[in-house]
């Protein structure tokens, strides 16, 4: 028989993507801030492996990732989606949005993005949202499926993803205030 038990915090990490990051990066930046806590932020890096959001976000749409400092418990993951969700609507303009927030949560183990959309290899969690197996770390590198969206899949991606991991596995070790 297995006990349950409460897993370790993940590390919040949601991937930012937009065509004007000056009509609202202040703006939501601090917003996130706010509710989740001081983070750190990529730089803005091209998002071109797909054209999917072009039409509604603009072209040519680049990314932020961003990490957040505290660490937070996992099954929170369906709440961080829904708030980013109505962020996101905040701003839309003309029924477009301005800006892609997608949250997940990073673990020693995998990566885990928050969806709205169902799909075979999709769990739901509540209230419309579904977590996406999307990485999984095995034998010291980052492991893609063939549902794997392709920019996560890509190297550049996954060695990001690779020092948030460490920098994650570091907070881990250290007391949470």
């Amino acid at each position: 028989m297995s006990t349950p038990r409460t897993p370790d915090p993940g590390l919040l990490v949601i991937s930012v993507l937009s065509a004007d990051w000056d009509g609202f990066w202040p703006v939501v930046g601090a917003e996130l801030e706010q509710r989740f806590g001081p983070f750190d932020s990529s730089e803005e890096f091209a998002f071109d492996e797909t054209d999917y959001y072009n039409d509604e976000l603009g072209a040519p749409i680049t990314r932020r990732l961003i990490a957040f400092d505290e660490l937070r418990p996992l099954d929170e993951l369906a709440d961080i989606k829904l708030w980013t969700n109505a962020v996101e609507q905040r701003f839309a303009a003309d029924g477009r949005r301005r800006f892609n927030l997608d949250p997940g949560f990073l673990t020693l183990q995998r990566l885990v993005l928050a969806t709205g959309k169902n799909f075979s290899h999709r769990i739901y969690l509540r209230d419309g949202i579904w977590a996406d197996l999307t990485l999984i770390w095995q034998r010291g590198h980052w492991v893609d499926f063939p549902w794997t969206f392709p920019d996560y899949a890509g190297e550049a991606m996954k060695t990001r993803l690779t020092k948030l991991r460490l920098s994650y596995k570091n907070k881990r070790s250290k007391p949470q205030t």
